[in-house]
């Protein structure tokens, strides 16, 4: 068998990606961007696969986030700043429920394309090819904006690394300091509506006085006051991808030097199909979305091409089916990961299944929904007996209002206020907070019963 190469995926069938009318120009782009530096290193990579790894065994908790589509002109150092706030913030809190360390893993630094339900849209008439993300088209409805430029991917490649800069200093500089986070994440459970979940932040703080009581403090440990952040995305648009792909002078393998983490989406999953071609060759860990038409039979096949060592922590499966549809649907799948004795981390994407339109025309996502299909998640494993390792939102650490429902209660009415987002609702700064605060009570649940069944 001969060995895999990085553009093997040109030879496999391919979905969900442009149709680049000028050769000469993606070629183009394509040598340029082969000889930019890679985003991300191959160390980073397996320490990031060693941390979920723990997450397969319940030693650890994965928490997923951020941009549904990272766009060109809504990119800035605030914007960045504020996701990443929003997500060391549920992380303490998840941390706090689950006695685990949490793995942080950004939506962040590559998500710039997006799969499409139909590859052309309608406006008052007038067709045009669906807008695919800032990586590759524009969001404006004309028919020069809908061209796909290959250019774009050198934008993409500057915005990405510019935002991994940032996060890096973010991560290690004082930001992300333990107790300035915990500060932040008091001042939302002051308000009037987070009553109920100011007895847990009043733990936290007691657990956090108890360290520099104990002279555990910022100023003597290093590790409260830095965290390891990672950057994923969707590997969709397989140019880019293999353009960054570089082979490790260490391990001999192959990299995806774009992002820590890539998955592969529910529509582009196919086990003959580019995207798992590709993602089958790189060592980076890497997700695989689930849905409801996720049959037994292909999960064993994408299980075995993704990752054929059976490492863990190599392959993630993020389940999307729907608040209702869990109990239908994640059972059978479990079984099949059984079955073939795999290792994989659990993770539950609550966003993608409860996508509805509001009687004011935005699309939308019910809070409660979004929280039914993690409580229902949590409910299959229990009573599978195995392991929830972690959750995957689309969230923002922007005050939108894009989603529905969470204690600042946001109606439909209220969409149109601040409806900002490219493609799909995201989750607000206060609705992430407080979804963290429910999934680490389901967290705090899971332990204690743990704990009873050890003790029975």
């Amino acid at each position: 068998m001969s060995e895999w190469q990085k553009s093997d995926w040109r030879n496999k069938p391919r979905i969900q990606m442009p149709e680049y009318t000028d050769a000469e120009a993606l070629h183009a782009v394509e040598a340029q961007l082969a000889k930019y530096p890679p985003l991300v290193f191959a160390g980073e990579a397996r320490t990031l696969k060693a941390r979920l790894a723990d997450a397969s065994r319940g030693e650890a908790f994965l928490l997923q986030g951020g941009d549904c589509a990272e766009s060109f002109q809504q990119f800035s150092a605030d914007g960045i700043r504020d996701t990443f706030k929003v997500m060391l913030q549920m992380a303490m809190v998840l941390t706090f429920g689950a006695k685990v360390p949490v793995v942080k893993v950004g939506r962040m630094a590559g998500q710039f394309a997006k799969p499409r339900s139909a590859p052309t849209e309608v406006k008052d008439g007038q067709e045009l090819p669906s807008y695919r993300g800032d990586i590759i088209n524009e969001l404006e409805f004309t028919p020069e904006s809908r061209i796909p430029d290959p250019s774009k991917m050198l934008q993409a490649y500057t915005q990405a690394a510019a935002t991994l800069n940032l996060l890096r200093a973010f991560s290690t500089g004082g930001y992300a300091d333990v107790h300035q986070v915990h500060q932040w994440t008091l001042g939302f459970t002051d308000r009037e509506e987070s009553e109920k979940y100011r007895a847990m932040a009043g733990r936290i703080t007691d657990a956090l006085d108890f360290m520099i009581a104990a002279g555990v403090t910022s100023d003597n440990n290093h590790a409260l006051q830095t965290v390891d952040f990672y950057t994923s995305h969707e590997s969709l648009l397989l140019e880019y991808e293999e353009a960054l792909t570089r082979k490790d002078s260490t391990s001999g393998k192959w990299l995806a030097g774009s992002g820590h983490m890539l998955w592969i989406g529910d529509r582009t999953r196919q086990p003959d199909g580019a995207h798992v071609e590709f993602a089958s060759g790189v060592q980076n860990p890497i997700g695989l979305k689930c849905g409801p038409t996720t049959t037994a039979e292909d999960l064993k096949v994408l299980m075995s091409k993704l990752n054929p060592e059976n490492e863990a922590g190599k392959l993630t499966l993020i389940a999307r089916f729907g608040a209702g549809s869990v109990g239908e649907h994640l059972p059978r799948l479990i079984k099949a990961v059984q079955e073939e004795g795999a290792n994989v981390v659990w993770s539950c994407d609550p966003m993608h299944g409860n996508t509805i339109k509001s009687a004011t025309g935005y699309k939308t996502r019910p809070f409660d929904s979004v929280l039914r299909e993690v409580k229902e998640f949590f409910a299959v494993h229990k009573a599978e007996g195995t392991i929830p390792g972690g959750v995957h939102f689309e969230m923002t650490g922007q005050d939108v209002t894009e989603c529905t429902g969470g204690v600042r209660a946001v109606t439909e009415e209220d969409l149109s206020d601040r409806y900002h987002t490219a493609c799909d609702p995201r989750l607000n700064a206060s609705q992430s907070l407080e979804l963290a605060f429910l999934v680490a009570e389901e967290l705090v649940a899971r332990r204690d019963a743990n704990a009873s069944s050890l003790a029975g």
